[in-house]
């Protein structure tokens, strides 16, 4: 290998050289004549310059073509569900684990969207901010020295106390059920009934120092108290197992227990984000939404970052295309707090009776992953559990149908139970749909023969949990109902022919049906959503 000192060397010896200039004339030196030297003639033209190889212009853009079903579902490929899967995923894993909304970790779910969509120049993007009350905290609970699984309510004010655990008499929603002795005590509790804010209050105006709220079927309870600073005991949520293992314990004698809450509740900034297409007719626009946040005990990748994901994945394959109607993204923040962000949003937007009528339809997407999935399409006709939703929204669920029969696929109603971001839409008198693939509800012997997976088990077995992560994803389920919303954004942004417009004047008695039956009807979850809406009772 010739080294950088040789190649000075070399050119030390040659440069002299070139430098004594032409040889002397043949025939000798000074003095010594040789033949004439040849006239001389014409200068030789140059020889021309080679033109450098000219690249071909590329050709001008064609006018992209109207969207339609099958381009739109073409362009939904696996690989980039998993690729935004996987960024949530790695966006929780730098955040303790969780997308919880308030949290670095969504904020930065936030702001992965806004980019994203902007990036694309086909969109209008903004960030709408708002404030809630945000709840976490970590409690420990210890018992004849055994720690006891348990989940802290949202809203619960902290404690430690150490202090005789009780036995409340039927299910401490009245103030007679809670025994004299229950004053400077731990009262247990079980679900079931009223909520568990009256429990709490019960229990704090008997004088107890905390209770225990165990479950009325299997699992731990985790739940809210509804409203953030009331005069609330502090309170846990236990399993059915445990909460009958202390019962007997309680039979057999006296039980103390050490109960630790560190709980947070504040008010936070948050952010929807909203994103809609420049082109197309901005009076008559199709809304579909997932939300962005995760429960605090996880990342949230089925709940809802599938959801989140394959609205996002739609939007952008949505951008080789033109529209005939306009198309928004709603991306809604601190859904797992009770419906927050899309219950914002549409308030500003029913300032105006004149804005709310362009909504034509909203589609929602929370929990299209789950790993005992079933294909379930919201109720909107009301003939599987008698609420109807808004005029239009029994043809959106004919068409989701319809979808999954030419993709070979069955399908089940699921309830419009007002527990995910639907709720403000159809409050508000506009046609509404989507998909769920179940939550911690059961799946029957029925279900399993239709769909596959295992019969007695959840939905997501992970649901609200940290193994709400992308190694848990039915991918199968991800990749046919992301087509699924391929289609329908593609009927709709080229047509509404099939839906009514929203009937301003029926939108309220619409959204009393559904505030009632939020209010009073405890949610089996079976076929009903996630729990966006924790339990409250």
């Amino acid at each position: 290998m010739r080294t950088i000192a040789s190649s000075f060397a070399l050119a030390a010896l040659i440069l002299p050289a070139l430098a004594v200039g032409p040889p002397p004339p043949p025939g000798g030196g000074p003095g010594h004549e040789g033949p004439e030297p040849p006239k001389a003639g014409p200068p030789k033209p140059e020889p021309p310059k080679p033109h450098p190889t000219k690249k071909p212009c590329p050709p001008a853009p064609g006018p992209k073509e109207l969207v339609t079903s099958e381009k739109l579902q073409a362009l939904i490929k696996l690989e980039d569900l998993l690729a935004g899967s996987q960024k949530l995923q790695s966006i929780a894993d730098a955040n303790d684990n969780t997308r919880v909304f308030g949290s670095r970790g969504h904020n930065q779910t936030v702001d992965y969207l806004f980019d994203t969509l902007s990036a694309t120049g086909y969109y209008d993007v903004y960030k709408q901010p708002f404030t809630e009350v945000y709840s976490d905290g970590d409690a420990k609970l210890v018992i004849n020295g055994a720690e006891i699984p348990s989940q802290i309510m949202t809203y619960t004010p902290s404690v430690a106390a150490d202090a005789p655990l009780v036995a409340v008499s039927n299910l401490g929603c009245e103030a007679e059920d809670f025994p004299a002795d229950v004053s400077g005590a731990i009262a247990l509790i079980s679900r079931g009934e009223c909520p568990f804010s009256q429990k709490s209050t019960n229990a704090k105006a008997a004088g107890a120092v905390a209770a225990l709220i165990y479950n009325n079927v299997e699992g731990i309870v985790a739940g809210t108290l509804g409203a953030a600073f009331g005069d609330y005991a502090p309170v846990v949520g236990i399993s059915q197992e445990d909460g009958q293992a202390l019962l007997t314990s309680l039979i057999a004698g006296a039980v103390t227990a050490k109960l630790d809450i560190d709980a947070v509740t504040e008010n936070r900034i948050t952010y929807n984000v909203i994103a809609e297409t420049k082109e197309g007719d901005h009076n008559n626009v199709l809304v579909i939404g997932g939300h962005t946040d995760s429960v605090a005990a996880g990342p949230g990748i089925n709940d809802d970052g599938s959801g989140t994901i394959g609205v996002l994945t739609v939007a952008l394959a949505l951008t080789k295309f033109k529209v005939k109607n306009a198309v928004r993204m709603g991306f809604w923040s601190a859904e797992e707090f009770g419906l927050l962000g899309s219950e914002h949003y549409m308030k500003t937007v029913n300032t105006s009776e004149t804005e709310l009528a362009k909504i034509r339809a909203y589609l929602n997407f929370d929990m299209i992953a789950s790993p005992n999935y079933i294909y379930g399409i919201y109720d909107g006709d009301g003939n599987a559990f008698n609420l109807t939703g808004p005029a239009g929204s029994d043809v959106i669920e004919k068409d989701f149908e319809d979808f999954f029969k030419s993709a070979g696929s069955p399908s089940v109603p699921s309830e419009f139970s007002g527990r995910s971001d639907y709720a403000a839409f159809i409050e508000n008198g506009i046609p509404s749909g989507g998909l769920f693939t179940g939550a911690e509800g059961v799946k029957t012997e029925e279900e399993a023969a239709l769909f596959g997976g295992e019969a007695g088990v959840w939905y997501d077995v992970n649901y609200h949990q940290a193994g709400d992560t992308i190694d848990n994803l039915a991918l199968d389920a991800f990749l046919l109902n992301t087509k699924a919303i391929a289609n329908s954004v593609a009927k709709y942004a080229t047509s509404f022919e099939s839906l009514p417009r929203v009937d301003l004047a029926k939108r309220r008695a619409t959204g009393d049906r559904i505030q009632w039956k939020k209010r009073n009807e405890e949610h089996s979850h079976k076929h009903s959503g996630p729990c966006g809406v924790k339990d409250s009772k």
